[in-house]
């Protein structure tokens, strides 16, 4: 993606929407951002809203008017328009799967006309209740029963894999797939249950830290902007296209050790308060012990490791949070 080009970012007002939106900008590019405004918002394109290249439209992407045009007229998509956040998720599980079955499935429809590429963005959460000490791409994916709604976005989100997977082989859209793993960063609101936002929010406040279940639940952090650096290396790359590529960390860590880690950067004394997951989000709900992705194949085809440490990726998330967020 080195000579200008348009791109369209559904969902470019969210937490990484709108980090890739800054970048492409920076690049040269021409962006138009399809957002609803649901869990995005205005203040993450502070930086960039009168930019002359960048053009947001406030809708769905299912309900867009022209649609078709502006896929049309785009060298690329980026689509990160979902429903995000296991808290989201569980409150509201009909908005989860409609949210992120309808959008992928129009997105895919109108890049289906001229095989625009593609890049969809997945999650971790399709890998369900492997106990894998570290999950590739192809492994065989767990998800628990349907009755507990938390499983319905890893199965929204599995559904958007096959469809975009589907919609490669059969209408030759250039479909490229990123499975995201816990990317943490400015910007990022813990209104949805984000981790580290609530804890640097709850050390500010002088609240306890909430931990929920033991705390000794493992997961590994990547810097939104390691994030993005891999989406765009992907969409750049033709021998990506019909992949699926894990985008994540690999430096693990504890749910207990990263509270410590945002007291002792923040300096803080706030307690840690453990909260049982009945309480924290529904009865039955289930989480995994440890979530650490291989990034071997991303690193074969596009050369990606994520660059940013875990203490610089606190102190840098803390820094840009302001005292009042929540």
């Amino acid at each position: 993606m080195n000579a200008e080009q348009s791109i369209l970012v559904t969902g470019g007002a969210g937490f990484i929407g709108s980090h890739l939106t800054e970048r492409l900008l920076a690049a040269g590019h021409s962006v138009t951002i399809i957002d609803d405004f649901s869990t995005g918002s205005a203040d993450n394109l502070r930086a960039v809203q009168n930019h002359p290249r960048l053009r947001v439209i406030a809708s769905m992407v299912s309900t867009c008017p022209n649609l078709n045009g502006l896929v049309d007229g785009a060298d690329a998509v980026f689509h990160l328009a979902a429903a995000v956040g296991v808290e989201l998720v569980v409150r509201s599980p009909i908005r989860t799967i409609k949210t992120n079955l309808s959008e992928t499935e129009a997105i895919l429809e109108a890049a289906g006309r001229r095989s625009v590429p593609v890049l969809l963005t997945s999650t971790s959460e399709v890998y369900g209740k492997s106990q894998k000490e570290e999950f590739t791409e192809d492994d065989d994916l767990l998800i628990g029963p349907p009755k507990l709604g938390r499983w319905s976005y890893a199965c929204s989100k599995l559904m958007d894999e096959f469809l975009g997977l589907a919609y490669a082989r059969e209408r030759g859209v250039a479909v490229t797939i990123a499975r995201i793993f816990n990317t943490v960063g400015p910007r990022q609101t813990g209104r949805y249950g984000m981790v580290l936002p609530r804890f640097i929010a709850a050390v500010r406040a002088g609240q306890a830290l909430r931990v929920f279940g033991d705390g000794r639940q493992t997961r590994c952090f990547c810097f939104v902007g390691d994030t993005v650096e891999a989406l765009l290396r992907l969409q750049a790359c033709p021998a990506a296209r019909g992949e699926v590529f894990n985008v994540g960390g690999v430096e693990e860590v504890s749910i207990r050790r990263l509270a410590e880690l945002v007291l002792e950067t923040l300096g803080g004394a706030s307690p840690l308060e453990f909260v049982p997951y009945d309480e924290a989000y529904a009865p039955g709900f289930e989480d995994m012990r440890r979530r650490r992705p291989s990034i071997e194949k991303i690193f074969r085809f596009i050369g990606f490791r994520p660059a940013v440490p875990l203490t610089e990726i606190i102190q840098r998330t803390a820094a840009a949070t302001p005292v009042s967020s929540h």
